[in-house]
This record gives structure tokens, C-alpha cells and sequence, in this order.
């Protein structure tokens, strides 16, 4: 019942601010709750290698004007690990951001950005957010994954209004089909999912284009059965480069 009057709330909410000629909350389908659980909400990395690596992005970007860059990708260090040639390639015409950072977890990314690694000159037409695998390499439940994504969405859209969000599905990690890892991820991407209304936030789920035909991960795409290679990088960037360049030029 409580379940039931509180999704009636959060109807009324959003047709009275769709009336008022507003923008609707961003990811109704993914409201906060309480207690928010620790996935959603800034907290800084535990590991002072991490914190260390924070610091040093966060140095790089301070006090500098980032207006020019009219795409930012938001993750961990399956973004950070972009191949140059190929994040040129695919993404340079924009004066892309790289916000990713290795071991992040989705409240690492809250605290990043409330701390000074999104500032104000930050006014990106899109952004490319993939997170949540390192929450899942530390069971996280997926519910408390998918609204730690969410609050990152709701932070973006509450800085940049305008900026467009194209959401990844989280990569598949794991040799097999039957990795347990596989299973997780994509109850996390089920819930992800939900944030899209195809206007804001769009989503697209590239984690198919990583496997062979029988859904395993080979060396050639990834490695470590988690991060890809160059090669895995041309196929990733091919997966989402045309609806990048549909979102950057409408």
C-alpha cells in the first residue's frame, strides 16, 4: 500500500510539473528512497591509491574552462581506458572530457562530481555515462547500483539541464554466458534501463557486440574478461558511435 500511494505521488508529481511546462524529475522509475543506501550517495574511495588518482584529475581540471568540451564521458576505467587513436577517431570533433577514473564506484563518481570535477563552466551537449561494474566486483545489491546510476543522472541533469544523456548499459564481464557476473549486470541494466525517456536519457546496451556467437568473451576483445582490448575499443566505439553522432547533430 505505502508502495502503491507513493508511486501515485510521484505520477501526480510529474504530470503537475509536465503541466507547469517543466521538465520532468529525472529516472521517476528510480526515485530516491530512505535510507539511501551507500551506492547512492558521494563517497570518497577508500584505497589511497584511488584517492590519489582522484586528487590528480581533479588538479588537472581546476579552475580551468571546460565550455569547449561538448561531450564527456563519465565512468571507471573501462572509460578511462580509451585507445587515443580511437577516442580521437570516434569522439575528437567534439573536444571530448574524459571524467573516467580506474576502480570507481558509483558513489565515488557522486563524490568526484559534487567535489569539483564537474564545475561550472562544464555545459556539455552529451554526456556517455557507463558505471556500476565495480560495484558489482564488490556486491552491491543491483537495486542499490542501478539508483546509485540514477543519482549520477539526477546530479548531471540538475547541473547542465540541457545536456543529453546516453546511458551504456554496463559491459558483460566474465568468460562464459554463465558467469554469475553476467547475471548481475544485466538485472542492473533491467533497472538502468528505466531511466530513458529517448528525449534526455537514452539508453543503449553495446555489451552484445563484445561476445562471440556463443556468448563468450575472448582474449581478443577483452583480456581480462572485464576490460577491453584495442580491439575491443574499435568495437565498443563502433557500437555507439553513430548514436553519439545522432544525439551530437539533432
Amino acid at each position: 500500500m505505502r508502495r502503491l500511494l507513493i508511486q501515485a505521488l510521484l505520477g501526480a508529481t510529474i504530470a503537475c510539473v509536465a503541466s507547469a511546462g517543466l521538465a520532468a524529475p529525472a529516472c521517476p522509475a528510480l526515485p530516491p528512497r530512505q535510507p539511501m543506501p551507500l551506492e547512492a550517495m558521494p563517497q570518497s574511495v577508500a584505497l589511497s591509491e584511488l584517492r590519489e588518482r582522484s586528487a590528480q584529475l581533479a588538479a588537472q581540471l581546476d579552475g580551468k574552462d571546460l565550455s569547449a568540451s561538448r561531450i564527456v564521458f563519465i565512468g571507471d576505467s573501462i572509460t578511462q581506458g580509451w585507445d587515443p587513436g580511437l577516442w580521437n577517431m570516434f569522439f575528437g570533433g567534439w573536444s571530448p572530457l574524459n571524467l573516467g577514473l580506474w576502480g570507481d564506484l558509483t558513489q565515488d563518481v557522486l563524490w568526484r562530481l559534487n567535489n569539483g570535477q564537474w564545475n561550472a563552466t562544464l555545459k556539455p551537449d552529451l554526456v556517455v555515462l557507463m558505471i556500476g561494474t565495480n560495484n558489482i566486483g564488490i556486491k552491491s545489491r543491483p537495486d542499490d547500483t542501478a539508483l546509485g546510476i540514477a543519482e549520477i543522472i539526477r546530479f548531471i541533469q540538475g547541473r547542465s539541464p540541457k545536456t543529453k544523456i546516453l546511458l551504456l548499459g554496463i559491459l558483460p564481464r566474465g568468460v562464459e554466458a554463465s558467469a554469475p557476473e553476467r547475471l548481475v549486470n544485466a538485472r542492473v541494466n533491467d533497472l538502468i534501463r528505466r531511466c530513458a525517456d529517448d528525449k534526455r536519457v537514452i539508453y543503449l546496451d553495446p555489451g552484445r557486440t563484445m561476445l562471440d556467437a556463443t556468448g563468450r568473451i575472448t582474449t581478443q576483445v577483452m583480456a581480462d574478461s572485464l576490460h577491453p582490448t584495442t580491439l575491443g575499443y574499435a568495437i565498443l566505439g563502433g557500437a555507439i558511435s553513430a548514436r553519439v553522432h545522432q544525439l551530437m547533430t539533432r
